[in-house]
């Protein structure tokens, strides 16, 4: 394994394939430099281009950033259209990279709340994208777990109505097939930056036997340094998934 000074590499087999993101502190950020929320939350895009191109270059598989909640409605109206607007311009100007970059974007969530707009930009960013094969970026928006594993409940439901299935039918690994991100490899790690320590309804069946790595550092300050000890930290953990003893990463 690596020591927690020696950066670690693509080929290390103790690397996560599936890395989340609590993108948390931009708010706070802005705040300090005496600011608009919105200042930061600009900000925070260029952290993400950086996480996105560190996760690139150490071939990871799988991304996923949790950018707006289904709780963050509740926030002034002012911010969450600014949010929104910021959102499109910033799918306006990152795909065309993302895609020369080989990567693949999804948005995960309950997109039907956003205007016509916002949802046909996501439609065509992940159109383009689809047949890349390199990084899978998930980009959550308007996501909460709870709604997750509900909505997978429901679908659940309704085979059971139609008769397609017996109730006694259901096990865990049929719900697996119900929520989102059930066709990548499991996450592995979750980082949480802005120095709080809780997981916000962020994901709730996926991380069930994630790492997790938090830290004090502001969202709109997260470089690649922050995550490389995150990933170093991560490869001196034992992972028992709830053995006794440790379990290497499973190899696809």
């Amino acid at each position: 394994m690596s020591s927690a000074n020696q950066p670690i590499t693509s080929s290390d087999a103790s690397g996560p394939r599936h890395v989340a993101i609590i993108m948390d502190g931009n708010g706070r950020w802005a705040k300090k430099l005496g600011k608009l929320r919105i200042f930061g939350h600009k900000s925070g895009v260029k952290s993400v281009r950086r996480a996105v191109s560190f996760a690139v270059s150490h071939e990871i598989e799988a991304l996923t950033l949790y950018a707006f909640s289904s709780e963050n409605w509740n926030r002034p109206q002012q911010e969450v259209s600014a949010l929104m607007e910021l959102f499109v311009r910033a799918l306006d100007s990152e795909v065309k990279s993302l895609h020369k970059h080989n990567v693949r974007l999804r948005i995960v969530g309950d997109i039907s709340r956003f205007g016509e707009r916002l949802q046909g930009r996501i439609r065509k960013a992940e159109v383009l994208t689809e047949n890349n094969s390199g990084l899978t970026l998930n980009i959550a928006a308007n996501y909460g777990g709870r709604w997750d594993i509900i909505r997978g409940v429901q679908q659940i439901a309704e085979q059971v109505k139609l008769g397609i299935i017996a109730p006694e039918q259901i096990d865990e690994s049929m719900l697996e097939q119900h929520v989102c991100l059930s066709d990548l490899a499991p996450v592995d790690l979750v980082i949480r930056t802005g120095g709080e320590h809780r997981i916000s309804n962020f994901l709730l069946w996926q991380i069930a036997y994630a790492e997790f790595y938090f830290t004090d550092v502001l969202w709109p300050d997260f470089d690649e340094l922050v995550f490389e000890g995150a990933l170093n930290a991560f490869a001196q953990r034992e992972r028992r998934f709830g053995g006794t003893t440790p379990i290497s990463p499973q190899v696809s």
